[in-house]
């Protein structure tokens, strides 16, 4: 990997390190902390966000039509999301182990936490379990994609992309065959962040 990329990279992971110690100040202002993957709120906490909750009758009587018309297309999407879930989650079952590549974690990418919100009334926690499921699964697969494009194609594009992967900036620049055919292999082994 060049040395710049490599500086950035660094610097990139100092600075998430650097957001975790701010989220960590930021959750006790907000007086909650996360043990065990469960989430404990101080006390009185619960109990001023259920006075804050809209009742579901309110919530209903204020929301907007549009909303409601395009909520039926909104969670058709389940159907599609669950096809994806089922073919990828066997693709990398079957395919990771024959090729070397580490499986996905499936409990780092599915967050269901907010269900713990006392604030949001049934049908926002739904709304929020489907996002969860809908942004982790897109997040899940698309690290399945990464892994699968690191060991197939490590070869930059030529042209800068949005949202690439965490293992794109260790791929070979786009038209450096040497380093391509020199680091192929290595780079099919290399799947540590």
């Amino acid at each position: 990997m060049d040395r710049n990329v490599g500086n950035l990279i660094a610097k990139i992971r100092a600075l998430e390190s650097e957001l975790e110690v701010e989220l960590a100040r930021r959750r006790k202002e907000l007086k909650f902390s996360i043990e065990n993957r469960k989430i404990h709120f101080e006390e009185g906490i619960v109990a001023e966000h259920r006075r804050l909750k809209t009742s579901l009758l309110t919530y209903l009587a204020s929301a907007k039509l549009k909303h409601l018309l395009v909520a039926p297309i909104v969670y058709s999407l389940i159907l599609p999301f669950l096809l994806l879930d089922v073919f990828v989650t066997l693709y990398q079952a079957v395919c990771f182990p024959v090729f070397g590549i580490p499986k996905v974690k499936r409990i780092e990418y599915f967050v269901y936490d907010r269900h713990n919100l006392a604030y949001l009334n049934l049908i926002e926690k739904l709304n929020c379990v489907y996002c969860s499921y809908g942004n982790g699964l897109l997040a899940y697969v698309h690290e399945i994609a990464g892994r699968t494009e690191q060991y197939w194609c490590p070869i930059k594009h030529a042209r800068r992309i949005q949202g690439s992967h965490s293992h794109y900036p260790k791929f070979t620049d786009f038209g450096d065959a040497e380093k391509y055919l020199e680091s192929l292999e290595k780079l099919r082994r290399d799947f540590e962040e």
